[in-house]
This record gives C-alpha cells, structure tokens and sequence, in this order.
C-alpha cells in the first residue's frame, strides 16, 4: 500500500505518466524505445534521487525485474525480439517477469540445480517445471524463462497468456512495492516456438550473467536513495526532539549513530561510483565488473541495514510504527541483503577471484 492505495499498475501507470512529463522517465532504456539511454555513471545520480521513495523506480521505470530484463533483452534479442517485447517494455507499456529460482532442491543462487525442463519437440520447445519468487508474474506480459536443456541451459520468452503458464499465489514477503508482487509459477507442457529462444540454445547461463551487474548496480544506487533519507529524516527527528532536558541531537551516543550513518552512506556512494565507472569502460560481463559490483552489492546492502536500522534507533518507539516511513524502509530493504545474490554467496564469489591468482 502507498498512502492507502495499492501498489497496482493503475499507480504505476499514473506515476510513469507524471515521471515522462518531468522528462525523467527510463533513464536505462534504450534511446530509440523513447528511454535517456543513460550510461552506468548517469544512473547513479538519477537512481539514488529516484530511491528516496520506494515508488520512484518504478516511476522511472527502473525497478526490478524490468531494469534487468531491459537490460538482457538489449543485448540478445533480435530485432523481431527486440520489437515484440524490448520496445514496449522500455516505453512502460507492459511489465515483464524473471522466472529463474525455484523451490528447494531446485535452482536458487546455484543456477546448476535447475529442474525446469525444455524439451525440443517439433517447432519448438515444450517447459516444464515450478518457480518461485518470480517478482511481477502477477499481471506480468511476458516472463523470461530460464530452463535445463541439452548441452545448458537455455532462455526463452513466454507469453503470459501461454496456457502452459499458470500464475499461482503471490508469496507473502516482508516487501511489498513491487507491481505484481513475488509469484509462484507453473510451467506445465508450455509449448513456446522456435523464436522463444533469446540467445543461444545452451548459453543460458553464461548470457544471463549480462543482467547481475547492472541488476545488482540498480539495486544499491535506489537502496541508497532510501538509506540517504531515513538518515535526513532520522536526524531532523532528534533535533527537534527533546530526551533529559536537552536535544536527543546533543547526546553522544546518538551523534555516534549520525556520524556510523554518515560514513555508511559515503562508502557506498563511493563504491556505487567507481563500480559504475568500471562497467561502463569494461562492460558488465568483464571478470573486473562481476568482481566490483559483487563488492558493491555486498557492502551497499549491508550498509544500507545499518543506516536503516540505526534510524529507527533514533525514532525510539515510534521507529517501530508503520505511521513512520523508517519502519517501512527497514522492512522493505531486508530483501535487498538476498535479491540478486546474497551476501554470503557473493562474498563466496569475490573471495574465489582474490585466491585464484594465488593458488
């Protein structure tokens, strides 16, 4: 819920309306689907302004799963493709779905466990399989679909409206912004055609990586944004509030959270920065942009808790209360330490490069 309606895509669409008169809306889509086309250092700027609202990228059209998915579709699909599904995507007209994780024993950070199955039958593919946390399925146009097939792993796109596709119940997580929410889907006898493929049949895996660096990026520079204004809101809190006699701002265990807050919010700012920088000279899928945005994604997400948590601190009681934003900032980001690799899995993954020149 924002301010008592629901986060639906009757608000979406009347947010991106007033996003693309402001002349700030799709700042990553291409420029000829009427994006900015902005590059990785440009967004940074624009998505931590965007961030200070957990509406504002989906405003801009910047919000997961369609930042990523714009991103991937960019870059492999092919000009039919590119028209049937890019275009109307990065306009905002429609939004889409990942279906990659899957309930246990199948594919969560480990894309190896994929259970999804594709099978090559006469002109063209059938799926079958389940999948979870697939954000936005619910009233999604399309999914891209990540499935097990001979020789890899291969992506397709599937109409949501395919009958083999079956949208089941939205997961009840602790976030609750996202359009369409985190779905449950069902893949049973899906027959996709030929040109469902995007990429190469079996390259699945190594192509999907195009998507985690920018993702992961997208995701630290909007996080930041909030993180930015619960610090603000949190420090005009305990100036004008009074605690023994004095401002609560006048005590030393509270300057203590504002300057943690301070230095957290300058680290990741910097990291976003510099990251931003090495994908845009080396491209997201060099080893020197997995590495940095591993990093960044690692450090930003737990930072962002503290700034969080420390704001709420500062409320006192009322950091508790969904009356006051910094409670809902707190709940909404604790996915951000698990969306798009968890810390644990990523810091697997940057300690893995260091110790490779090493061993």
């Amino acid at each position: 819920m924002i301010d008592g309606r629901p986060m639906d895509d009757a608000l979406r669409v009347e947010l991106q309306k007033a996003a693309r008169e402001a002349g700030v809306f799709g700042p990553l889509s291409p420029v000829a689907y009427g994006g900015l086309g902005l590059d990785t250092r440009a967004l940074a700027y624009v998505l931590e302004a965007a961030g200070a609202s957990l509406i504002g990228p989906i405003a801009v059209n910047a919000s997961a799963p369609d930042d990523g998915n714009i991103h991937l579709l960019a870059h492999l699909a092919n000009a039919e493709q590119a028209q049937r599904y890019l275009a109307p995507l990065a306009r905002g007209e429609v939004r889409s779905s990942l279906a990659v994780s899957e309930p246990s024993p199948g594919a969560g950070s480990d894309l190896a466990m994929l259970r999804t199955i594709a099978e090559k039958v006469a002109g063209g593919w059938k799926i079958n399989g389940v999948k979870h946390f697939v954000t936005g399925a619910d009233g999604a146009a399309f999914s891209i679909c990540m499935a097990a097939t001979t020789g890899g792993s291969t992506i397709f796109l599937v109409d949501q409206d395919n009958p083999g596709l079956t949208v089941g119940r939205r997961m009840p997580t602790l976030d609750h912004s996202a359009p369409g929410g985190h779905c449950e889907v069902a893949f049973n006898d899906c027959v996709v055609p030929d040109d469902a493929v995007l990429g190469e049949v079996g390259k699945g895996f190594e192509q999907v990586q195009v998507r985690l660096a920018p993702s992961r990026m997208m995701f630290s520079m909007s996080w930041l944004g909030v993180a930015v204004r619960a610090h603000a809101m949190s420090a005009a809190r305990i100036v004008n509030r009074k605690a023994f006699g004095i401002p609560v701002a006048d005590h030393g265990m509270a300057q203590a959270h504002v300057a943690d807050n301070e230095i957290d919010i300058a680290a990741a700012r910097a990291l976003i920065h510099s990251t931003a920088a090495v994908i845009d000279e080396h491209g997201a899928l060099s080893g020197a942009a997995r590495h940095a945005s591993s990093i960044t994604k690692t450090f930003v997400s737990e930072a962002v808790w503290r700034v969080l948590d420390r704001a709420v601190q500062l409320y006192g009681g009322l950091g508790v209360c969904e009356d006051e934003l910094v409670a809902r900032f707190l709940v909404e980001a604790r996915g951000f330490r698990i969306y798009e690799g968890p810390s644990e899995v990523l810091r697997w993954s940057i300690a893995r490069r260091v110790l490779r020149a090493y061993r």
